[in-house]
């Protein structure tokens, strides 16, 4: 953690709607006039897409049937924690993106699947803003949340989650759904020990959860829409969070716990904006103080 060089983490699952977040905090960065060095989880990958798929291949002869990006040996997470390290003690680290399509790709002169080189973070930037799978990971010697000083954890209910990654890899990215589905079930092992840890480790989750049947996502044909939702917010600590403040603004609201607030999915994105644009600006006041 660093006060002068302070770090945003998003953590959740592919298909969890961490974009959804990141959307948000990227509205109240602009409103604020903010300069924010992106990080993307997938930079982090070990393999790229070719040679990923080599090494799930050759994990499987070995009897491992479960390698997933999930995991820590899929992934450079020492090298994550030393950027977070960096950029908190100096605002400097070196970064890569992952070209995910061939738009994405078109502009580097590279195939899809591939990493850009690491480049420097640029000067001056106001803060870190990471959005991806590991933004609250620890063990085996690494401690990556130890060095967030705001983590978010997007968790909707795993029926909803699947559904959401179903209709994304095979709309957006042309899977079959038996591709999709072997993908969770190799997945699950990792998701279990890996990314479920993390969201105990979390300063805030937000948890959608459906108000219409999922009972059987893999025949679902829509996503629940917003307002089939309702989002459960969680805080680590509770102090300092106007609730009352919160509830008479945020329509349809309550409170089920001391520290846990439940909104319209509807509000979801009013939601976010009301709690963490103060969050926001306490770390930007403590970061010119000092």
């Amino acid at each position: 953690m660093s006060v002068k060089h302070p770090i945003i983490a998003i953590t959740g699952s592919s298909g969890a709607g961490t974009s959804t977040v990141m959307q948000s905090f990227q509205h109240i960065f602009r409103r604020e006039g903010l300069k924010a060095q992106i990080v993307e989880g997938d930079s982090f990958h070990r393999y790229d897409r070719l040679s990923m798929r080599a090494e799930m291949k050759a994990q499987e002869e070995i009897g491992n049937l479960n390698f997933s990006h999930f995991g820590p040996e899929a992934n450079l997470l020492a090298e994550l924690e030393q950027l977070f390290v960096d950029y908190g003690s100096s605002g400097s680290g070196k970064v890569r993106k992952y070209l995910h399509d061939a738009g994405e790709a078109e502009p580097w002169k590279q195939e899809p699947g591939t990493f850009t080189p690491w480049q420097d973070i640029p000067d001056a930037t106001d803060l870190m803003f990471y959005e991806g799978l590991h933004g609250a990971w620890a063990g085996e010697g690494i401690n990556i949340a130890k060095q967030v000083d705001l983590c978010v954890g997007v968790v909707p209910i795993i029926n909803l989650e699947w559904i959401q990654k179903l209709h994304r890899d095979q709309k957006m990215r042309g899977y079959s759904q038996e591709a999709v589905t072997d993908t969770i079930l190799r997945r699950m092992p990792d998701y279990v020990s890996h990314l479920c840890p993390q969201f105990g480790r979390t300063h805030v989750n937000f948890q959608r959860v459906p108000i219409v049947d999922t009972s059987n996502p893999f025949i679902a044909r829509d996503i629940p829409t917003a307002d089939e939702s309702m989002v459960v917010i969680r805080f680590a600590n509770p102090k300092g969070i106007d609730f009352q403040y919160l509830l008479s603004m945020l329509h349809g609201s309550m409170l089920t716990r001391p520290n846990t607030l439940v909104v319209p999915g509807g509000k979801m994105g009013l939601a976010m904006q009301m709690i963490f644009t103060p969050m926001v600006l306490r770390l930007m006041d403590l970061k010119r103080r000092a």
